[in-house]
C-alpha cells in the first residue's frame, strides 16, 4: 500500500522518529520545569500555580530553541515571525491546559502538599505535551511539501495548428441604377 508521501511503513517509522526527537526536547523540558517549578516553590512564598506558570514559561523557552534547532530543524523555516506567534499561542494554551490541573488538585481537591503538587503538576504537563505535540506539528512546525516524481516521462506539447487562412471577403457589386 503505497500513499503520496512514501509507503505506510516510511511514514510510520518518521513518525516514531518524530516522536522520540519531540520527546528528548520535552523530556529537558520537563526537567527544566519542574527544576524551576520546585526551586521557586522552595524559596519564595509564591503560590503553587503562579510558581508553576513561571517554570512552564521558562521551560516554553527552553523548548522552542529545542525544537526548532533539532526537532522540526528540516521541517520549513519560512515566516518566523508568523512561527513565534503560533508557537506561543499554543505554548500558551498548554500553559492553561497544565496549569488547570495543578489548581484543580490544590484548590478544588485541597491536595498542595509538596508531593501532590509535583504529581498534579507533571500530569497537567502530560496532558499538555499531547495536545502541544498535535498543534506544533500541525501548526507550527509544519512538514515541506514532498517533492513527487513523475512515474512516467511527460510528452513533449503537440504542435499548434497552422491558422488557416481564410479568404479575404468579395466586394459585393454596386447596385444598378436603371
Amino acid at each position: 500500500m503505497s500513499t503520496p508521501g512514501g509507503s505506510v511503513l516510511e511514514r510510520v517509522r518518521g513518525l516514531v522518529r518524530e516522536v522520540a526527537k519531540f520527546g528528548a526536547v520535552g523530556g529537558l523540558g520537563v526537567l527544566v520545569n519542574l527544576g524551576v517549578f520546585n526551586l521557586i516553590r522552595n524559596t519564595t512564598d509564591l503560590q503553587v500555580v503562579r510558581a508553576s506558570v513561571i517554570a512552564t514559561v521558562v521551560a516554553i523557552a527552553t523548548n522552542y530553541i529545542g525544537f526548532r534547532y533539532f526537532a522540526y530543524r528540516d521541517r520549513a523555516q519560512s515566516g518566523r515571525t508568523r512561527e513565534l506567534v503560533l508557537f506561543a499561542v499554543f505554548s500558551g494554551i498548554g500553559l492553561v491546559i497544565e496549569s488547570g490541573v495543578l489548581y484543580a488538585a490544590t484548590y478544588g481537591f485541597g491536595w498542595d502538599g509538596p508531593v501532590a503538587s509535583n504529581v498534579f503538576k507533571f500530569i497537567g504537563i502530560g496532558t499538555a505535551t499531547v495536545f502541544r505535540f498535535w498543534s506544533y506539528r500541525t501548526w507550527v512546525f509544519r512538514a515541506l511539501p514532498v517533492p513527487v516524481e513523475p512515474t512516467e516521462p511527460m510528452p513533449d506539447p503537440a504542435p499548434l495548428p497552422k491558422p488557416e487562412r481564410r479568404p479575404e471577403p468579395v466586394p459585393e457589386p454596386a447596385p444598378a441604377n436603371n
